[in-house]
């Protein structure tokens, strides 16, 4: 299927270029001439090349180890090739133009030579697998080329050294620029991390987190110890308290009292004077100045009591009597008691010292961790500073000898030389580019005059446009039109009018030929076209004139004839009447019928069941008469009289007869001819036929016969 599609459009191109070879065939010739004249006027060119070896680092820097970096080769893209980059370098303006000044170059018209012209001769390649770059120039004078070449690659190589020069200069001057502000930097750091151990008096984090687990370690196992004797000692003061029903302060106190003679002294009187008004409130009344007299001696006792309690135990209150006299027995209990309760106090006080003293350790332990993250933090910005401090000085002391060296990638291996001959000439190739470009500029001139032609060229595009049934397809063979004189010899004789030819009647010239053929393809499609209703009346129309449809017509006549029908061809087109050429028929018709000048319809028979009416006289202005009556009527008797009647109507484009005509028929029958229809007319014709909703039965398209 491929290959049938692949053939036809072969043929098609082929075809296009059969109809369009005059204009192909002569822009085909100019191309190959100019081509040629170009040729004949070319004078020999010469080449000079000279070879550069690039290293990705300067043989000088190798050597010495010291600005390998500088000039280095190296891509910044991943697609980029350095060689590239170079051959650029060397095809750079700046370097052209520093050649074209030197050596004093000239174009033809004795004005400078341009870099573009310069560029043109110029080719710089890079040799295949290797880092060598081919620098070559072309020229018609073989006196300069060398030396073109020599001076180009001498700029180059100068410009290379020069360029890495100015990146050693540019780094000094960097690192020179950079050097100071590195050393503060390391000078601030190291400031900012004695800062950092003064404030937080640190010597070393990890000796002292080591010595810290360890004594808070000692200090549990001390406050263990000091809280187990505390509880000891806690039970102890307790016991006392019980026996003695007073705590450790009333104890002290009384022991005090007791220990004063003073206070022992006053204590005494007070109790004679408390015992003699005991005495005395027996014997008298509390009016009695005895009694008042003792109460009075009673108070002032009391008050000097209180006073000399005040004068030995300070601010400590003593308001019961009985302690102030506690024995023999209790003052050792009580000095006991206070004992162990020193002693409990000392534990509780310890106890506390040693809690406090841990939860410092245990403080210090917690933040030890951030101040080493801290001091790490520190430590490593001073060795970064340190680092870059030390990096900087070292490439600073680097660049410097380095920019004393002469650096340069660049090697010439091979120099230009003076070129002995020209380079092999290109007049073959020329010529075979003239006639590739000749060949491809007809072709492409034959497809524009096609493309912009409105012709109709194939079946394919017909059947687009209207959108019918192809019913037929006629080849139109030249060969067919040269008719046996002697048949048309009294035709000729009568109708000497040359500006009309004579219709091809091929079913009967050439029965067996292939157009003939396509003619009874055509009467047979027709025949099976409705099975339920034979056509009595087909309109044959077209387009445009010279469609070929009277041709259709008459043959189609022919074709039903031979098959045994009695056939009626009505021919109803008053500009261009065709239907009296089938043979020697009179002018008298279908014309002279209509407007009355014959009463009778007179036929003439041209063969065994073919009738044939003329147009006759039929007025210019035919559309009024065919929408009359008496063509209906007409119309009604042919259809009863005859099996079929072949009505040869205008073409759409010149009447519109066949419009009602067709809504009178069974059908139209549209003819086009490839070649002569246009889009255009093609458009219009369908728009009528669809807007005065015709039957139209289907399409033949004629065609010219290709050999």
């Amino acid at each position: 299927m491929e290959s049938t599609e692949s053939s036809i459009g072969f043929q098609q191109y082929w075809f296009i270029l059969k109809r369009r070879w005059l204009p192909a065939a002569a822009v085909f010739g100019l191309v190959v001439v100019l081509a040629l004249l170009y040729t004949s006027r070319q004078k020999p060119v010469y080449e000079a090349e000279a070879k550069l070896l690039l290293k990705k680092t300067n043989p000088t820097s190798s050597i010495t180890g010291l600005g390998k970096e500088i000039g280095e080769f190296a891509p910044v893209g991943e697609q980029s090739n350095p060689l590239n980059t170079e051959i650029e370098v060397i095809r750079s303006e700046s370097i052209v133009l520093k050649t074209i000044s030197t050596l004093n170059l000239i174009d033809e018209k004795k004005a400078p030579l341009k870099v573009k012209d310069f560029l043109k001769n110029l080719s710089v390649a890079n040799i295949k697998g290797t880092d060598i770059l081919s620098v070559s120039y072309k020229d018609k004078n073989p006196q300069k080329i060398a030396e073109i070449v020599n001076t180009l690659i001498h700029i180059y190589i100068e410009n290379n050294q020069i360029l890495n020069r100015a990146e050693a200069v540019y780094a000094r001057e960097f690192l020179e620029k950079q050097l100071p502000n590195a050393e503060a930097s390391v000078r601030q750091a190291e400031v900012s991390l004695r800062r950092f151990k003064e404030q937080n008096k640190v010597v070393s984090l990890q000796e002292e987190a080591k010595s810290a687990v360890e004594v808070i370690g000692k200090l549990e196992e001390k406050i263990a110890d000091a809280k187990s004797q505390f509880a000891d000692a806690n039970a102890a003061s307790e016991a006392f308290q019980n026996q003695l029903r007073m705590n450790a302060q009333q104890g002290l106190t009384a022991t005090s009292l007791s220990q004063s003679p003073a206070v022992q002294e006053a204590f005494k009187e007070y109790q004679q004077v408390e015992r003699q008004l005991a005495i005395e409130r027996i014997r008298f009344q509390e009016t009695h100045p005895l009694i008042v007299e003792l109460k009075s001696k009673e108070s002032s006792l009391k008050a000097l009591l209180q006073e000399q309690i005040q004068n030995s135990v300070g601010s400590q209150k003593q308001s019961q009597n009985a302690n102030l006299q506690i024995g023999e027995v209790k003052p050792r209990l009580i000095e006991e008691f206070v004992k162990i309760e020193a002693k409990r106090r000392g534990l509780a006080s310890q106890v506390y010292a040693l809690s406090k003293e841990q939860a410092v350790y245990r403080e210090r332990v917690n933040i030890i961790p951030r101040l080493e993250q801290q001091q790490r933090e520190l430590e490593s910005k001073l060795q970064a500073a340190q680092s870059t401090y030390t990096l900087l000085l070292q490439k600073l002391q680097e660049i410097r000898i380095a920019e004393n060296q002469n650096m340069g990638n660049a090697r010439i291996i091979e120099a230009a030389v003076f070129p002995q001959e020209p380079v092999a000439s290109r007049k073959a190739l020329f010529a075979v580019i003239g006639v590739f470009l000749g060949s491809m500029l007809s072709i492409s001139t034959a497809l524009i005059l096609e493309a912009t032609d409105k012709s109709i060229r194939t079946v394919e595009e017909v059947r687009e446009v209207f959108g019918f049934s192809l019913l037929g397809t006629i080849p139109f063979d030249k060969k067919y039109k040269k008719i046996s004189k002697v048949e048309r010899k009294p035709f000729l004789q009568k109708h000497s009018d040359s500006k009309r030819s004579v219709l091809d009647i091929v079913v009967t010239e050439a029965p067996d030929s292939p157009v003939s053929t396509a003619y009874r393809m055509l009467q047979t499609n027709l025949y099976f076209l409705n099975s339920d209703k034979d056509l009595k009346i087909i309109v044959v129309t077209s387009s445009l004139p010279k469609e070929g449809k009277s041709t259709v017509c008459a043959n189609l006549a022919v074709a039903m004839a031979q098959m045994g029908r009695r056939v009626l061809l009505v021919d109803t087109d008053a500009l261009n009447p065709r239907s009296h050429q089938v043979s020697a028929l009179s002018d008298r018709g279908l014309g002279n019928v209509i407007v009355g000048q014959e009463q009778i319809i007179t036929t003439e028979q041209v063969m065994v069941n073919l009738e044939v009416l003329t147009s006759g006289s039929l007025a210019s202005n035919s559309t009024a008469v065919m929408d009359s009556p008496g063509v209906a009527s007409l119309i009604n008797k042919f259809s009863a009289k005859y099996d079929l009647t072949i009505v040869d109507a205008p073409s759409l484009k010149v009447s519109t007869d066949a419009l009602f005509l067709g809504k009178m028929a069974d059908g139209v029958l549209l003819v086009s001819r490839l070649g002569v229809l246009d889009l255009t007319s093609a458009n219009v014709a369908r728009d009528f036929l669809e807007k005065s909703r015709q039957n139209v039965l289907g399409l033949v398209v004629g065609f010219p016969k290709r050999n």
